[in-house]
């Protein structure tokens, strides 16, 4: 079986021709980045049906905490990966064996440690959230589920994957998280609304949510056992230690994915909390386009998690040639489904509202807004596959820059100032004005990185 494996490294990494290397690694990230949009999605939706306006807001509670164990995620599984796919370049097998048990056993350390904090915080925590009277039960149901009970298999699930896809084998790593996600949507209603009682639907979306979590890191664990002792990617301690400076390199590079993943979802926190003051349609409006947007960013990222483990491994393994074809096509690849994208919401943004909701003034404020956040699509794809880029060159320090900047210097102060300049258009317009720059700073500290002494001794 290992000799298997490593013939289908060799030829995706190696010989495969570009396109159809890049395909067989983008095709089932992207597919199941879509997966996991919706699956998000459902547990609002079916939550949404018991039309209980306190479990749709505890269950949204949630969700911010819920997100900082995807951050977790980032933390153990870009950082372990991106190494990974470099020492496989490089040829040290035993050192990539190190490494992913380390990844993994830090996945697990990180969750437990976040899980057990939770539970004994949880009080606090909730009123810090905004949870009161008629939403604390509800809340509290939620997050026993998924945070606290799933929170260590949510954590490892998306270890596991981004550990997977780094040697080369994305079908796999991309078939748990599907697993998860439609076991999701088809767990919800029956927990929801047939196994439990009425004003228990919250709990039974937890519960499902946490079934579900935890049936995707089976699925990751029988691919292990699948793989043989001798695999690249071990749960085993008997792997030993990686060395100091491969730990090094795992927090370089994980710790600016846990932080960019973070602060991206504190734009989207602020973007709500800003576009409260003008009224509850633009609230509604602008919720709906946050969703919508993110059918072709997920897709972007999906070509991005693709690309990172081609591009790691044929820069540490000095194919020149072959990384930056790579990096050119998929970077191509994103702007085609960014312009497609484009097209479509700018024609059919009516629609596109009305699978949300049926009000009108809804529909009409929701299709204004998604026709101009639509126009930041490229250069939100810009940004962070250039982020993707510099966590596959192992250049952590370039990539937390570039993710704070974009963040914390541009984009979050660029939400306050065009609210201020021009009010509710502007939170609007924020996202494709301050990308614009990110883009240009972006493409700047990338020209600069490749005629660097760094970069030209590497290929030398």
């Amino acid at each position: 079986m290992q000799t298997n494996l490593n013939l289908s490294r060799e030829d995706i990494f190696r010989s495969l021709p570009i396109p159809s290397a890049l395909a067989k690694m983008v095709l089932p990230a992207a597919a199941s980045q879509l997966i996991v949009l919706i699956y998000n999605m459902a547990d609002t939706f079916f939550v949404g049906q018991t039309n209980n306006p306190y479990m749709v807001a505890a269950t949204s509670l949630i969700l911010p905490v819920f997100n900082i164990t995807l951050c977790l995620a980032g933390l153990a599984g870009i950082g372990g990966g991106s190494l990974i796919s470099r020492l496989l370049g490089e040829g040290d097998e035993e050192e990539a064996r190190r490494v992913s048990a380390f990844s993994l056993y830090l996945g697990l350390a990180v969750s437990a440690l976040f899980a057990v904090g939770i539970l004994v915080f949880m009080e606090p925590v909730l009123q810090l959230l905004g949870a009161g009277v008629n939403t604390y039960d509800y809340a509290r149901q939620y997050a026993l589920c998924v945070i606290v009970v799933g929170g260590v298999p949510t954590v490892l699930s998306n270890v596991l994957s981004n550990l997977i896809r780094s040697i080369g084998l994305s079908r796999e790593a991309s078939a748990g998280i599907i697993l998860g996600g439609v076991l999701n949507i088809a767990l919800d209603p029956l927990f929801m609304f047939v196994l439990l009682p009425d004003g228990q639907e919250v709990l039974g979306a937890g519960l499902a949510t946490c079934l579900s979590n935890c049936v995707a890191f089976l699925f990751f664990a029988a691919v292990l056992a699948r793989m043989g002792r001798g695999a690249a990617i071990t749960f085993s301690p008997k792997a030993g230690m990686p060395r100091a400076e491969s730990v090094s390199a795992i927090f370089s590079v994980g710790v600016p994915s846990a932080i960019t993943t973070f602060l991206f979802d504190l734009d989207y926190v602020i973007i709500d909390k800003l576009m409260v003051a003008y009224d509850d349609l633009a609230l509604a409006a602008v919720g709906i386009v946050l969703k919508v947007e993110r059918f072709p960013l997920n897709v972007g990222i999906g070509i991005c998690q693709g690309m990172m483990p081609l591009a790691a491994y044929n820069y540490s393994a000095r194919n020149r040639g072959r990384m930056e074809d790579t990096v050119r096509l998929a970077r191509g690849t994103g702007l085609v489904v960014a312009a497609v994208s484009i097209l479509l919401y700018e024609l059919f943004a009516v629609q596109f509202a009305h699978l949300f909701i049926a009000d009108a003034r809804t529909v009409e404020l929701a299709s204004q807004f998604l026709r101009i956040r639509v126009l930041a699509t490229p250069l939100m794809f810009l940004s962070f596959f250039t982020v993707y880029l510099f966590q596959a060159f192992g250049q952590g320090r370039i990539a937390l820059f570039l993710g704070v900047t974009r963040w914390l210097v541009l984009n979050i102060p660029m939400l306050f100032l065009l609210n201020t300049l021009v009010g509710m258009y502007g939170l609007v317009w924020s996202q494709a004005a301050a990308d614009s720059l990110t883009v240009l700073l972006s493409l700047y500290v990338y020209w600069r990185f490749r005629r660097s002494a760094r970069y030209i001794q590497q290929f030398q």
